[in-house]
């Protein structure tokens, strides 16, 4: 076996089985307690042969009477190991249950929140199937690894290591091949494991992650395959990744299959020298009847644990594989991170000043933003304007601390806010994107979500407040109803006033708002726009504006050109000038396409 194929196999059993360390070390009663339970019992099972070939020397014992007493003594020490082996193997299993069901809520939990704080970069590049998929597969794969560790290998290592030192002690030769072969057999499971199945299991989980990645991306987006008629498309696409799927899947199960075979030949070849040489030391009268019956005896129970290895440890690699993905996602850092002494902020007026700041995102080499100085006053609404990739969306989000500068700082209220806790600082910013995102929760849920434990009619006012009251009263559930994921039984319009309304009832003394009116009807763009001056009214609001109707009232216009502000001031003042906003507004009003 190649040596550079195993030490690839070995990578991931390093880095699951730390992390699995990790989480048993939260719980090490309970740890402990298993430990000790499993071991306990194994040595119960260990011990049962020896008084087997004991019971059967006692029956051809010549004196009735000393045969009758040596029996029961034999089989009073048989029950009361049977007993303890009960009692030993309860106490493991509920310790079992107890220290999985704890690892699988805290990974599946430490996984969520991990991501959740991941940049909007990762989101973004990353389907949300796949991600699900890796966190719930990673999950149930911990149920799988705690019990092959806990409840297999280790009592497999204590029957070993006891069976191998009695028999040892008895016949020094037969110690020595049953410790030789168990050690030879186990190192050819984990070779085989590691080096020859491992590869090829990690391939057809990575095609597993894929076709849940297939499936979500084209359910999630069935309404553009219907509005396309595109169903056989999205068919064939899922058939074609289900087809590497599948010859990848098959050459995993066909690798393991190959080394289940052998590890069955070489557990054949031990049991033949075993069973020979327990019948060559009965030959030469170093054996008794009962003595062939312990060694035969405790051999069937090595080689039963022995065959169950080679499985275990192929259900161990299977189960490192199945958690390996969800071990990488735990190990992703955050792009953005609360400072070690950072702390809550405080925004009453809500002045935001950039002070000399630049900003390069990750991949690229050429900064957007070079030593970009301004100040919105306290309340003042300002509309920001500029082609697409000007540099508009990427001045909101380093507002949000959605990214961190790359040199100066963003003061809010005179506050660093690369010191603020990031919590702290977004509850304070209510944010309505271009398309709002709401969950497949109530509508009341969702318009409170920016205030946890609202009253109903504080929900209902901000709902009126955005012009939203009215069509979910006519909802047969009005604000009971469900919206669907993402919002999809609503219209576009109707998911827009439920995030103002989201705005209204956050109260938050700066707004963003990536205007979307330019997609809906007439009715909903004026009951918007409406909502809209109304959420600005005392806040300090910035705007992005696509359609530039939307910024005329506004106090101040900053109009974006490749990361620099070319232009700045009233929808008058600059229309009154030669310059990039006049230009863009006189080609909207005669109706041609000019992307912004």
């Amino acid at each position: 076996m190649p040596p550079t194929r195993i030490a690839r196999g070995i990578l991931p059993f390093r880095q699951v089985l730390a992390f699995t360390m990790a989480q048993w070390r939260r719980h090490p009663a309970t740890v402990a307690a298993i430990i000790a339970a499993s071991a306990g019992a194994t040595v119960s099972d260990v011990l049962m042969p020896l008084y087997a070939g004991r019971l059967i020397d006692a029956v051809g014992l010549p004196a009735r009477i000393a045969a009758r007493d040596a029996a029961l003594a034999a089989l009073g020490a048989m029950v009361v190991l049977g007993l303890v082996l009960v009692v030993l193997r309860y106490v493991l299993y509920r310790g079992i249950v107890r220290l999985t069901l704890a690892n699988m809520a805290d990974v599946a939990r430490s996984a969520f929140a991990r991501i959740q704080r991941l940049s909007t970069e990762w989101q973004a590049s990353t389907f949300a199937g796949s991600t699900v998929r890796k966190i719930s597969r990673g999950m149930w794969a911990f149920d799988t690894l705690n019990d092959t560790i806990l409840l297999a290998l280790l009592p497999s290592a204590v029957v070993l290591a006891g069976s191998t030192l009695l028999l040892g002690l008895r016949w020094p030769v037969m110690g020595a091949l049953i410790a030789a072969g168990s050690l030879a057999f186990t190192a050819q499971a984990i070779a085989l494991s590691l080096g020859y199945v491992a590869p090829a299991s990690r391939l057809s989980n990575q095609w597993d992650t894929r076709v849940g990645g297939t499936l979500a991306d084209a359910v999630s987006c069935n309404a553009v395959v219907k509005a396309f008629g595109a169903e056989a498309r999205e068919d064939a696409r899922l058939a074609a990744t289900l087809a590497k799927w599948r010859q990848r899947t098959r050459r995993a199960w066909i690798r393991g299959t190959n080394s289940g075979s052998s590890q069955a030949a070489s557990l054949l070849a031990l049991r033949t020298a075993v069973v020979g040489l327990s019948l060559w030391l009965w030959w030469i009268g170093r054996a008794t009847a009962g003595d062939l019956t312990w060694v035969l005896t405790t051999y069937f129970v090595v080689h039963g644990y022995l065959r169950d290895i080679g499985q275990h440890i192929s259900v161990l690699q299977r189960s490192v594989n199945d958690m390996h993905e969800m071990v990488l996602l735990h190990g992703q850092l955050p792009s953005v991170s609360d400072a070690p002494a950072s702390r809550p902020i405080a925004i009453t007026r809500g002045e935001i000043v950039f002070d000399h700041v630049g900003f390069t995102y990750g991949a690229q080499s050429r900064p957007l933003y070079q030593n970009l100085n301004l100040t919105i006053a306290a309340g003042e609404r300002v509309g920001l304007v500029g082609h697409s990739g000007s540099g508009k969306t990427t001045f909101v989000k380093l507002v949000d601390r959605l990214y961190d500068v790359t040199s100066g700082q963003i003061r809010i209220d005179g506050q660093d806010i690369a010191l603020a806790t990031q919590a702290s600082l977004r509850s304070q910013i209510a944010t309505v994107q271009q398309d709002p995102v709401l969950f497949h929760r109530s509508l009341a849920e969702n318009i409170a979500y920016g205030r946890p434990g609202a009253s109903q009619d504080a929900i209902e006012h901000a709902a009126r407040l955005a012009n939203a009251h009215d069509f979910i009263a006519r909802l047969p559930q009005g604000y009971a109803t469900l919206v669907g994921e993402r919002g999809i039984k609503l219209s576009g319009g109707e998911r827009q006033r439920v995030a103002l309304a989201r705005a209204f009832l956050a109260d938050s003394p700066i707004l963003v708002l990536d205007e979307a009116t330019s997609s809906l009807d007439s009715e909903s763009e004026a009951l918007i726009q409406e909502a809209m001056l109304r959420l600005m009214a005392g806040r300090t609001a910035i705007v992005i504006a696509h359609r530039l109707s939307t910024v005329r009232a506004l106090d101040r216009i900053l109009v974006f050109d490749r990361g620099r502000i070319v232009e700045e001031g009233s929808h008058q003042a600059l229309m009154a000038r030669e310059g990039v906003y006049r230009r863009l507004v006189e080609v909207q009003s005669a109706g041609k396409v000019e992307v912004i």
